[in-house]
């Protein structure tokens, strides 16, 4: 395509050079400049339109061992992306196209073709491949349909329910037949769009008082899924709540992932045997078997308009740690999106 833009000899990129203990701080980063590079066999070089910054990164950035690799030390951060083609070496891909690929956190990658997924912009706007239709949508669809095997009539209750994905949770439990969704976020502007803009049956502010008192009030008659996006005091309030044969999805827990000590764990998990609950922990990449009817059945809805999301939108690669910060803080509504 002869509007592709040329790629210049170097372009920025942040990179981990401290590994954070509790909060992470700016001095544990740094932008630099990097070379970059033309691609080799397979590969394709990618300009960065949109980044994608999530909580699960946090957990990259230490050193324990996980579901993931940690970030290695003086090299590039990663993360969801998506841009423009400028230059390919491997079949089916073209300059012009735009891809899905997860080496974000820099404004030109070099992607193996193979782990790059090509987008249709003209089918949503490009930032939804990272959120209501990328890794963060795909979550809250596989957690609540088959971790958390919701069926119609369900009472649902959504923890961080203004995010990327506690939002998608509650408005897929709604088209899907839900008796109740309940959602808690942590102030009173994010609680009325719970109500009024996503559907949500009810929601609190869980700063306005104990979480256990407030989903009483908000769930009396009981909860038969808890999403669980934050942990602490909000999964045991669910365990409290939950009717016989309830079942609870653990996707996050973004309140204790600064902690520096252990957090307890909730007081009541003997609740589980007298209503024999259930407790599931899950990763979306488990789960990539319903990519393809998940964009089919979610791509639908945005299109016509049933399900609603929100972006927070930050701009330039030199604000992408800020952004990062940022949803650590719960300043995001929706999906946090840096765009380039």
């Amino acid at each position: 395509m002869s509007d592709t833009p040329t790629p210049p000899a170097t372009a920025r990129e942040w990179h981990l050079l401290s590994r954070p203990v509790g909060r992470p701080e700016p001095e544990n980063f740094a932008l630099v400049e990097a070379e970059v590079r033309t691609p080799g066999e397979g590969q394709v070089l990618v300009r960065n339109e949109y980044l994608s910054v999530d909580p699960y990164m946090r957990g990259r950035m230490s050193a324990a061992k996980s579901y993931v690799a940690p970030y290695e030390l003086g090299k590039a951060m990663q993360g969801g992306a998506v841009g423009e083609v400028v230059a390919s070496n491997a079949e089916g891909i073209s300059a012009g196209d735009r891809v899905l690929h997860f080496l974000g956190w820099r404004e030109y990658a070099v992607v193996d073709a193979k782990s790059a997924v090509k987008v249709d912009p003209s089918a949503v706007p490009l930032s939804a491949y990272l959120g209501v239709l990328g890794m963060t949508g795909l979550t809250a669809y596989a957690g609540l349909l088959r971790t958390a095997s919701f069926k119609e009539g369900d009472s649902v209750f959504v923890s961080g329910a203004a995010g990327a994905v506690g939002s998608q949770v509650g408005q897929i439990a709604k088209l899907k037949g839900a008796s109740r969704v309940i959602g808690s976020a942590g102030s009173d502007e994010k609680v009325k769009l719970l109500t009024e803009e996503y559907g949500f049956d009810a929601a609190f502010n869980y700063k306005n008082g104990p979480v256990s008192e407030q989903l009483r009030a908000a769930a009396p008659d009981g909860v038969d899924v808890y999403f669980d996006n934050v942990g602490g005091d909000h999964l045991e309030a669910a365990i409290g709540s939950l009717n016989r044969d309830g079942r609870i999805a653990v996707c996050g827990a973004i309140s204790v992932y600064n902690n520096t000590e252990p957090a307890p764990g909730p007081k009541n998990l003997a609740r589980l045997i007298q209503t024999r609950g259930r407790i599931e922990g899950f990763l979306v990449g488990d789960h990539y078997d319903l990519q393809p009817q998940f964009v089919e059945e979610v791509g639908a809805w945005i299109r016509s308009g049933e399900l609603k999301y929100r972006e927070t939108v930050v701009e330039g690669i030199e604000n992408n740690l800020e952004a990062f910060l940022g949803v650590l803080r719960g300043d995001n509504t929706g999906k946090m999106i840096v765009k380039l």
